[in-house]
């Protein structure tokens, strides 16, 4: 039973640290949309998502409403973006340093 108790504890601890997964820095240039329109992604309203390494997490640190009007053509509930990024995933979401949406092509 102990064994069993320890071997539960450690798949959880080991499981909130995949969570952390990430103390280094993220820079770059990424993909950004809106997490539920466009990602998939479970919530209750339009936020600000990313995708690193074929994973998505929700922003913290920018707000989708910061960079236009995410309905309108090209917004970020319509389709994909790019933006210039530095920060990292903490406890399951990007907190972003810096965040700047690059233009669309005209």
């Amino acid at each position: 039973m102990k064994q069993l108790l320890f071997l539960s504890a450690f798949v959880l601890l080991a499981s909130c640290g995949s969570l952390n997964k990430s103390n280094e820095p993220i820079t770059g240039e990424q993909t950004v949309a809106c997490g539920m329109c466009v990602f998939d992604m479970t919530g209750d309203e339009c936020e600000l998502a990313i995708e690193v390494d074929g994973k998505y997490y929700y922003v913290e640190g920018s707000n989708i409403h910061d960079h236009g009007n995410p309905d309108a053509e090209g917004g970020m509930c319509t389709q994909e973006r790019k933006a210039q990024v530095t920060g990292q995933i903490k406890h399951g979401v990007f907190v972003a340093e810096s965040f700047t949406l690059i233009p669309l092509d005209d």
